[in-house]
C-alpha cells in the first residue's frame, strides 16, 4: 500500500507530535481538531518545535519549520479525510468521545483506510468495533516527545489482519521508527504497567512517605531511569494518567487499579502538569 496522505484527528500534544514527525519524513498530513484555535495553536507549536530540534540536532537535517508545516493542513472538517490513506487518531481517553470520532471517520474515508489508535489504554478491537472495517484498525502507542521517540508499540486487535500489520511496519518505518507488536489488553504491555507505577508513585506522596523529587531521584540514580514517575506523569498529563487508570480500573475490577485521591484532586484543581505549567513540579 502506498500511503501518501496521513489524516490526524486530535490536535493535542500527541496530535502535535505526530504531525510533525510525518511531515518531517516526507508525507502530507492533514490534521482535524474541533477548533480553529486549538489548530492555530498546534501550528505554532509545530513551528517551534522544529526550530528547537535544529538548533539541537544541527547533524540531523530536521528541515525548516516553514517547509514541513506546508506539508500540514489544519482543519476543522472531517470531510477532508476522504482522501487519507491512513488516520492516526489522538482523541481523549473518552470512550463515548471515541466511538463518534470512529463513526464518523468510518462513514468519509476510503475502505483501504487503515485507522490506528494512538490510545493510552482503551482496547483496540472494542475501537475497531465502533467501524465496519475491523481488519483495518490497529493500535499504534507512540511515546512523548514522538519527535524524538524512535519505538512505537503496536497493538493487533482481535480482527486486525497480517495486512494491516505490515501497512503499519512501512508506515512507522518511513517515519524513522521500530515497532513492538503486542496483542490487545486494556492499556496493552507500557501502561499496564507504568500507570501502576505513576498511580503508586502518587500514594507515597500523599503519604507524605518521600518528596516528590526524592521519588524521582530514587528511580533516576537507583534504577537508571532518565525521568522517574511523577516527572513522566507531568510530561503525560495529569488528566491523561487519570483517564488511563480509570480505563484499567473499569476493564479489569481490580482494586489494584484504584486512581489515587491526590491525583484525582490534582486534576479537579486543573493541575495537569507541564501543559498547564503546574503538576508535581511547577514549569516556566
Amino acid at each position: 500500500m502506498n500511503i501518501q496522505v496521513v489524516g490526524v484527528v486530535g490536535a493535542g500534544v500527541m496530535g502535535i507530535g505526530v504531525s510533525q514527525n510525518l511531515a518531517q519524513t516526507g508525507y502530507q498530513v492533514i490534521l482535524v481538531d474541533i477548533s480553529e484555535a486549538i489548530l492555530e495553536s498546534a501550528e505554532q507549536e509545530i513551528k517551534k518545535n522544529i526550530r528547537f530540534q535544529t538548533l539541537f540536532n544541527k547533524e540531523k537535517k530536521t528541515g525548516s519549520p516553514d517547509e514541513s508545516v506546508k506539508k500540514i493542513t489544519f482543519s476543522t472538517n472531517y470531510k477532508l479525510l476522504d482522501s487519507a490513506d491512513f488516520v492516526v487518531e489522538n482523541v481523549t481517553e473518552k470512550w463515548d468521545i471515541k466511538k463518534e470520532v470512529y463513526a464518523q471517520l468510518d462513514a468519509i474515508c476510503p475502505e483501504r483506510t487503515v485507522f490506528a489508535a494512538n490510545t493510552s489504554a482503551i482496547p483496540i478491537t472494542r475501537i475497531a468495533s465502533a467501524t465496519k472495517r475491523h481488519k483495518n484498525v490497529i493500535g499504534m502507542h507512540f511515546m512523548n516527545p514522538v519527535p524524538m521517540k524512535s519505538m512505537v508499540e503496536v497493538i493487533r486487535g482481535y480482527h486486525t489482519s497480517d495486512a494491516t500489520i505490515e501497512i503499519a511496519k512501512s508506515f512507522l518505518a518511513q517515519m524513522g521508527k521500530e515497532c513492538i507488536i503486542v496483542n490487545d489488553s486494556p492499556g496493552f504491555v507500557s501502561n499496564r504497567v507504568l500507570m501502576l507505577t505513576i498511580n503508586e508513585a502518587i500514594f507515597l506522596l500523599q503519604e507524605r512517605v518521600a518528596s516528590a523529587s526524592d521519588v524521582d531521584k530514587i528511580f533516576k540514580t537507583c534504577f537508571g531511569h532518565k525521568m522517574g514517575p511523577l516527572e513522566t506523569a507531568d510530561l503525560i498529563g495529569l488528566d491523561t494518567i487519570l483517564l488511563s487508570i480509570e480505563v484499567l480500573y473499569e476493564s479489569f475490577k481490580d482494586s489494584k487499579y484504584r486512581p489515587c485521591p491526590l491525583l484525582k484532586q490534582m486534576v479537579e484543581a486543573g493541575l495537569y502538569g507541564q501543559k498547564s505549567k503546574q503538576g508535581f513540579y511547577v514549569y516556566q
